[in-house]
């Protein structure tokens, strides 16, 4: 018959059994308490900003492609025989040319400084989802050469105060010389389409126009800014990167999602370690208390203590015994804490609208930021760091009074006994 190693045995022993001291019990129990919250909110955090990090994510992707291509002049020429040679590659998807410039937007007295797309309509959708941003009937195929047409983000069309069918007014700083100096260009487009990225640099700031158009408004001649590429994967960017340099013919500049919107998505990153860090205290203060823990049940072991050593136990075996008396109380508020988290975590869809209704509130409001739900991914490596965090506090936190416990010795505590 298999048997417990007495140290094993003795540390589950003292956890189950009844204390002299109910105050003690009362600790360790908070203790295990306090490691279960801690667990369940970082577990918790940690999913919803990884929802809301590939939430604003994909709607920024959703606008642009996950790689551009230009030359050292922020122009790019002949981008057809190079958009021949890019689509071949392996994973690429979609490839298509754009232009890029500011310019300014005039309607009714209202006047808005603008990014302006040029954009090849047949091409577009290969490399960005805006079609089904779009609001009421437009859609890109509605941008045609020489027709003069533009699609405003909703904000932009908003402030302006324009809708459908209505006329706007592009400034292009690129301006013209007259007699009487440098005078701007300046074009009327007709609004066919409003789209709702959902992220306020692009429904605030964006006007789309036909390539063509761009081209004329602009001075591009047969050029553009970039060919942008969309890839199967894009987490493989730096490796598609590395494969395009070395089958490229010329010297070309490529950015890729991560170094465009760089800043973005390191403020994301930093806000998530911050919660982290913050929410870990509520573990380490969980953990403080199981020191506190052991050390009155240390203190009223002594008589047990001292019979073990007197009988021939080891310091090392009696440290081991008070050091899984402790990790039990860990290990416990962990698992506790790994269900509780996994359970808010995935649930969170239900959750939040459940509050929402008994408190009569809304936590976003669709208007504002553009969801209508909080978004929720688990991701198993916050998971296990989570709760190996949790076990490894616990684990330090018990060997200050374990080694008190391993020093103690038989004469001196049984003096009172």
């Amino acid at each position: 018959m298999f048997k417990l190693p007495y140290e094993l045995f003795l540390g589950l022993r003292y956890t189950r059994a009844k204390r002299r001291n109910g105050f003690i019990s009362f600790i360790s129990f908070s203790s295990m308490i306090g490691i279960a919250l801690g667990v369940t909110a970082l577990i918790t955090i940690m999913s919803i900003m990884n929802g809301f990090q590939e939430e604003l994510r994909d709607r920024i992707l959703g606008m642009t492609a996950h790689m551009t291509i230009n030359e050292s002049n922020n122009r790019l020429e002949d981008w057809n025989s190079l958009y021949n040679q890019m689509i071949n590659q392996p994973h690429v998807t979609g490839a298509a040319p754009n232009i890029m410039e500011q310019g300014m937007l005039s309607h009714a007295g209202e006047v808005k400084g603008v990014a302006i797309r040029g954009v090849l309509p047949e091409l577009e959708n290969s490399v960005a989802d805006i079609d089904s941003k779009m609001l009421d009937e437009g859609q890109l195929a509605d941008l045609v050469p020489k027709k003069y047409r533009m699609i405003l983000g909703s904000e932009l069309a908003m402030s302006l105060g324009v809708d459908i069918g209505d006329k706007v007014t592009l400034i292009a700083p690129q301006g013209t010389i007259s007699p009487v100096g440098m005078v701007p260009r300046i074009k009327r487009f007709t609004v066919v389409g409003v789209f709702q990225a959902g992220m306020h640099e692009y429904d605030s700031g964006l006007a789309i126009i036909h390539i063509e158009d761009a081209k004329k408004v602009f001075k591009y001649g047969d050029s553009v800014t970039a060919l942008q590429l969309k890839l199967d994967d894009m987490f493989l960017v730096g490796k598609v990167k590395n494969q395009l340099a070395q089958v490229a013919q010329k010297t070309l500049y490529l950015r890729d999602w991560t170094q465009q919107h760089a800043n973005f998505f390191r403020a994301i990153e930093m806000e998530k370690r911050m919660m982290f860090i913050v929410l870990a205290l509520i573990i380490m203060v969980a953990t403080f208390n199981i020191v506190s823990t052991m050390v009155m049940v240390v203190t009223d072991k002594q008589g047990d203590i001292a019979v073990l050593r007197t009988i021939g136990a080891s310091p090392m075996s009696i440290q081991l015994i008070f050091i899984i008396q402790g990790l039990v109380i860990g290990v416990f508020g962990s698992l506790m804490g790994l269900a509780g988290g996994l359970a808010l975590a995935f649930n969170i869809d239900v959750i939040i609208p459940f509050i929402e209704t008994v408190l009569g509130i809304e936590f976003f409001p669709a208007d504002v930021y553009y969801i209508s739900s909080v978004p929720s991914k688990v991701e198993w490596s916050d998971v296990w760091s989570v709760t190996g965090l949790a076990f490894v506090l616990t684990l330090l936190a018990t060997l200050y009074p374990a080694r008190k416990a391993a020093k103690l010795q038989p004469a001196e505590a049984l003096r009172y006994e």
